[in-house]
């Protein structure tokens, strides 16, 4: 059994990420533990009552459909998130690292086109050195339709998938929670589309020789 750890700057994030292979996780009798990063609330001005109370219950009921063991908030601002803001993001994800305990994070995209995608990565890797977090064996990161590919085409922006997970027994299952997030999906050719999602877990499961497959870019692994 593993203790495991989705971060998401956004809720939905981990679903269309990596949603497949956190099922996956659950049925394997491994203990995942869920970061969302940011937040929406009615003082900003953005948001109603109305949908920051929906958000919460989507929150909740995605946990309970997953079967995550403990959800986390940090609580800033989404849509907020600067360079600024890591002095105080890590050693808040620090302290929740110490509290789960990972073998496995599973993390945003370093080069994704949303800030707070970005910001994010750079604040968990600041958290992966092995001197201070020795349960940490494996660190992945997970491409998220509608940012991961709208990224600036640059050589070192590039999302390098190198590691795959046949996610073709739980493809539906993820298909149905992230549903859940009915707000944040929409008809082709929007990038988050049911259609869109599916065929880019066709496209990775192709590589990888099955039907349907995450692909994720191995950032670290420890064997011991």
């Amino acid at each position: 059994m593993k203790n495991v750890i989705v971060i998401s700057a956004h809720p939905d994030d981990e679903i269309i990420g990596a949603g497949g292979s956190i099922l996956k996780h659950v049925a394997m009798g491994d203990n995942v533990f869920w970061l969302i990063v940011t937040n929406i609330s009615e003082s900003s001005g953005q948001f109603k009552k109305e949908r920051v109370a929906s958000r919460q219950e989507e929150i909740e009921k995605v946990a309970q459909m997953v079967g995550i063991k403990k959800t986390f908030k940090l609580e800033y601002p989404t849509m907020s998130l600067s360079s600024s803001s890591i002095i105080k993001m890590v050693p808040e994800i620090s302290a929740i690292f110490m509290e789960t305990q990972p073998e496995i994070v599973y993390c945003l995209n370093r080069s994704d086109a949303h800030s707070d995608h970005r910001i994010t990565f750079d604040a968990v890797m600041a958290c992966t050195k092995s001197f201070r977090y020795p349960f940490l064996k494996r660190v992945l990161l997970y491409e998220c339709i509608s940012e991961t590919e709208f990224a600036p085409a640059l050589a070192e922006k590039v999302f390098l998938p190198n590691y795959f997970v046949d996610i073709s027994a739980y493809f539906s299952r993820k298909i149905e929670i992230l549903s859940v997030y009915q707000s944040e999906l929409g008809e082709h050719p929007f990038p988050r589309s049911i259609r869109n999602i599916e065929a880019l877990a066709v496209h990775r499961g192709a590589i990888a020789g099955v039907e349907y497959a995450e692909a994720f870019q191995l950032i670290k692994y420890i064997d011991k």
